[in-house]
């Protein structure tokens, strides 16, 4: 990564893609650092915020998996730069709403810009090599998902650098409509500046795009049982908004009855990519094979990391007023540490699972130390100094996005010409946590007693998915380009390649 600032060649093409990353992550997260000024001016409850808040990642779940299928299919150049277009509408549309009800309907319209992230996954695999690709998508996820961040830090104050247009009003809505016109016209410059893969390489397809390719009966039935959870996710976002009565029970039954019909064709459609084998009709050799069960420590290991960090990015703040006795400036600055790690934390992550030869044993460390920070965060309070508190956060931080690192060091690795597909099942499990986390805090005891027992849960839950994947995660075999052909005379190398490259598999 020697050449990481010369923005030239796959260096260049990672520069694009994380920014497009980080320009997806500011539309999603938009919302959260406007909330005061658009409760005033629309006058809603704070349930019906919280509900909002709940849509904000609602068919982020999944966009995720439909995403991954047409990432597959379509390659990421065409696939990113029609979601950056495409997410100047709902934005648009959330800065035009009225009520409450338009704000929930183009709201769920814009969680679909949180499928991003699995994207710019697969384009930063096909540029480059094993021993690079942890840092390399370390520094993609990272230095994207400082997009929240970068929300927060500068949305309110265009917002009310914007407010001349509205009598001294904070102007939340053109800075929200900002945002979405902004990705769409970066969508086009991506769309025009980057390639699929390198020169003289081939983007490799799998032999269906309408469901994830498996190798073995057995983990057809075990695919069929994991996305369970993505479905009924849904269902209990569903369930939520009936408690604000944004819908009633009739429809909550009729939502239910459409959800299991999602499962049943998305379950037939899996029949259909994989109808071969279960027939019995084809056979994978073993150099060929992957199991599901590596998918699915993936997907648990990001519920413990991301999905928690979605969770707390929206209550930390919160917690540090009364829980510590912050001020409100402070808490919001501390809290801001939280999400700024993700800068190193992230790449920091990769980096470790490139250089320490295990990337099964970095990713069990980082989950178990999210595990414990989340629990250290339970057990102080009032009275703490406010070093301690900083460094406590930065400490928690840095394992939980390190973690994050340390899992899509793994994804690209697990079957390369589905990594979309792969991709978008661990984010969208990142998604599942985070809505079940959410849930469960709205209905724990409001108050410093309820937020240390969410903090308890988290850290309770990484500890486990540490311990499930120190003893069932096995470790990557192979690379994501171990069925290469040499790279052709006269195809540049990028200084710091090795002339031994070699070109995925053109099967």
């Amino acid at each position: 990564m020697g050449g990481l600032w010369s923005f030239s060649g796959r260096y260049k093409i990672l520069h694009l893609t994380w920014f497009a990353f980080f320009l997806t992550f500011v539309i999603w997260f938009n919302f959260a650092p406007l909330t005061t000024a658009i409760k005033a001016d629309l006058g809603l409850s704070d349930p019906q915020m919280r509900t909002i808040a709940i849509c904000n990642v609602a068919l982020t779940v999944p966009a995720r998996i439909i995403v991954g299928m047409v990432l597959d299919r379509f390659g990421p150049r065409i696939t990113y730069s029609c979601l950056l277009i495409y997410s100047a509408i709902p934005c648009i549309a959330f800065a035009l709403a009225q009520n409450f009800e338009q704000m929930v309907y183009s709201r769920l319209a814009l969680s679909i810009v949180g499928c991003g992230f699995v994207i710019g996954i697969r384009m930063v695999a096909e540029w480059f090599e094993d021993n690079e690709i942890g840092l390399a998508e370390g520094i993609y996820g990272g230095w994207g998902n400082f997009g929240s961040a970068g929300a927060a830090f500068t949305l309110p104050s265009i917002a009310a650098a914007l407010g001349f247009l509205t009598a001294g009003q904070v102007n939340w809505r053109l800075a929200i409509a900002l945002t979405g016109i902004a990705a769409a016209c970066y969508g086009v410059i991506y769309y025009f500046t980057v390639t699929d893969t390198p020169p003289g390489k081939v983007y490799q397809r799998p032999p269906s795009s309408a469901g994830m390719e498996v190798t073995s009966q057995r983990d057809f039935w075990l695919l069929l049982a994991t996305n369970i959870p993505l479905v009924g996710v849904l269902g209990l976002i569903a369930w939520r908004l009936t408690k604000v009565g944004f819908i009633g029970n009739q429809a909550l039954m009729v939502i239910v009855v459409l959800l299991v019909g999602l499962y049943l064709f998305q379950a037939y459609n899996i029949w259909q990519a994989n109808k071969p084998l279960m027939t019995g009709a084809k056979r994978y050799p073993p150099e060929e094979r992957y199991k599901v069960s590596q998918v699915f420590n993936l997907e648990m290991a990001y519920v413990a990391c991301f999905g928690s960090e979605l969770a707390v990015v929206s209550m930390l703040p919160t917690y540090f007023e009364r829980g510590f006795g912050l001020t409100a400036a402070i808490a919001g600055a501390v809290a801001g540490m939280y999400a700024f790690m993700n800068l190193v934390a992230r790449p920091g992550g990769g980096l470790l699972s490139d250089k320490l030869g295990s990337r099964k044993l970095t990713l069990v460390v980082t989950i178990a130390g999210t595990g414990v920070g989340y629990l250290l965060f339970s057990m102080f309070g009032q009275g703490v100094p406010i070093l301690l508190v900083v460094l406590m956060t930065m400490v928690a931080s840095f394992f939980v996005m390190a973690a994050e690192g340390a899992t899509f060091a793994i994804v690209p690795l697990v079957k390369p010409r589905i990594t979309g597909q792969i991709a978008g099942n661990v984010g969208a499990y990142g998604n599942v946590g985070a809505v079940i986390y959410l849930t469960v805090y709205s209905l724990l005891p409001q108050g410093v007693a309820g937020d240390k027992l969410f903090f308890q849960m988290l850290g309770c839950v990484a500890l486990i998915v540490a311990f499930l994947n120190a003893f069932t995660l096995k470790e990557v075999v192979g690379s994501h380009s171990e069925h290469g052909v040499p790279i052709p005379a006269g195809v540049p190398v990028e200084q710091g390649d090795s002339p031994l490259g070699t070109l995925r598999d053109r099967r």
